[in-house]
């Protein structure tokens, strides 16, 4: 990023959230365990890390992402934060991510419960949330340190093993780049977590059900349980229809993909 930008972008920031900084580096192993560690020393600083290339790149359930320069957008945003309910986070941010995308009101990108964008159902990127500071059992609006990674393919990839290529922001965004990337959904982000905080997911839900890559589709959850997905609830948790009735998955480390479908693969930070 050049310093005009990082200069422009830093105080289009700024003005949404005194004293968030940018900050940019060529290599790191992840932007989401630096500022965990951060977050983990007392650290407290907001901060926006963007990295040209990560080597240790995180998605859930401790998967793997390495990054290449240009052809990916891999960054970390930390903050502190006290919504009264933290249910739907994830879900607020994709909702962000990808209605940046789709500047044009186009709804190209889709969302696939908790944490993946996806494009014309294969992968185009990833969200990892992480917390620090507050114990679980703190009264309701204690704030907590939080991470929010995010991994965007923005040149196609190989497969390397999987059944359908990832996809790619260049798909339909030709040239598009790191910088001018980041510049659309960064503002857009920062924004859309703090209007999390005071009004948490309710707000967000119809437009996540734009998005909504499962509902209506017949899904297999990761423990082998399938059901016809009927969309999210009031705190974004997953609404299945089994034969034992209406399960709502609220787990994060518990995953739904289409049946028939193998898991995706693709970035987070």
């Amino acid at each position: 990023m050049s310093a005009a930008a990082l200069s422009s972008l830093s105080a289009q920031l700024a003005a949404l959230l005194p004293g968030l900084a940018v900050e940019r580096v060529d290599e790191i192993a992840s932007t989401n365990t630096e500022l965990m560690g951060r977050a983990r020393a007392g650290d407290t600083s907001p901060v926006l890390l963007v990295a040209a290339r990560q080597t240790a790149g995180r998605g859930r359930v401790g998967r793997g992402w390495d990054s290449a320069p240009g052809d990916s957008l891999t960054f970390s945003l930390s903050l502190p934060l006290a919504p009264a309910d933290w249910s739907g986070l994830s879900l607020a941010v994709g909702v962000s991510v990808a209605e940046s995308l789709d500047a044009d009101g186009a709804a190209r990108v889709q969302l696939k419960w908790p944490n993946d964008l996806w494009r014309q159902d294969r992968k185009l990127g990833g969200i990892l949330i992480e917390t620090a500071g507050a114990p679980g059992g703190a009264p309701a609006g204690t704030a907590r340190q939080v991470v929010i990674g995010i991994g965007l393919n923005l040149a196609g990839r190989p497969a390397e093993g999987l059944r359908t290529a990832p996809a790619a922001v260049r798909e339909w965004w030709p040239g598009a780049g790191p910088d001018a990337v980041l510049a659309r959904i960064a503002p857009v982000l920062v924004a859309e977590v703090l209007r999390f905080e005071r009004a948490g997911f309710a707000p967000v839900a119809p437009r996540f059900a734009v998005r909504d890559a499962l509902r209506g589709r017949e899904v297999v959850l990761s423990d082998g349980t399938a059901g016809l997905c009927e969309g999210v609830g009031a705190g974004g948790e997953l609404l299945v229809r089994t034969a034992a009735g209406v399960q709502a998955v609220t787990s994060a480390e518990v995953s739904a993909r289409p049946r028939g479908m193998p898991p995706a693969g693709g970035p987070t930070s």
